[in-house]
């Protein structure tokens, strides 16, 4: 089964991901990889504001998630730090989140077809307010994110609509739940979906044992 966290850009998905990995071993965790894709589109110099330089960089984004996907096909159970879902809606929506009507649809037909064939079975959206998120960005000096505005206000309106869609989405608010609150409630989430019976005393142990901030919003 292929599970995947969606939300904002500083929502916590990481560090649940990186709780799971430590806490629930039968769970395969699959990062989302960019810098071999970061580093081919700086080499060949491609400009994401340009029509042909985006489809260009979308098409690398998509055949990358479609490796990823096979790979995570291999354990029984994979949860995704986003997964082909969010390829999906970024390479159809980031064009309009920058004032442009570019036609993506036709243009990259094939790429999105054999992508849509990723898709996980479950989503799990972390919703947070903007204060919530822009304090965890604040407080995590691991990373720059630079796009971070531009995903909050431009994109998240877009993705927010979008996820509403669909019928395999499941939502937790997370801006009042502590790191290992919100680690707890997703491990709970992916053992209901994959019909494992959950230890919630096993969880309450975990939980005090972090209470001295072993976790950290990443």
């Amino acid at each position: 089964m292929i599970l995947s966290l969606q939300g904002c850009m500083a929502v916590g998905k990481t560090t649940v991901i990186n709780y799971l990995r430590e806490h629930a071993p039968y769970v395969h965790s699959s990062y989302e990889s960019t810098a071999h894709i970061i580093n081919e589109v700086r080499e060949r110099k491609l400009d994401k504001t340009k029509y042909e330089d985006y489809l260009e960089i979308q098409k690398l984004w998509l055949n990358n998630e479609v490796v990823r996907y096979q790979k995570a096909l291999e354990f029984p159970c994979t949860i995704m730090d986003f997964g082909a879902e969010e390829i999906e809606f970024y390479t159809l929506n980031y064009p309009k989140s920058i004032g442009q009507d570019w036609e993506i649809e036709n243009a990259l037909k094939e790429d999105l077809e054999r992508v849509r064939n990723c898709m996980p079975e479950r989503i799990l959206f972390l919703k947070a307010s903007p204060e919530t998120l822009r304090r965890r960005k604040e407080g995590d000096t691991t990373r720059s994110r630079t796009f971070f505005e531009h995903h909050l206000e431009a994109l998240m309106p877009l993705k927010e609509a979008w996820f509403s869609e669909k019928d395999n989405v499941d939502y937790l608010t997370v801006d009042d739940l502590s790191p290992e609150e919100m680690a707890a409630r997703v491990w709970a989430w992916v053992d209901s979906c994959i019909g494992r019976e959950h230890n919630n005393m096993y969880i309450y142990a975990q939980e005090k044992s972090l209470e001295k901030g072993e976790i950290k919003i990443v």
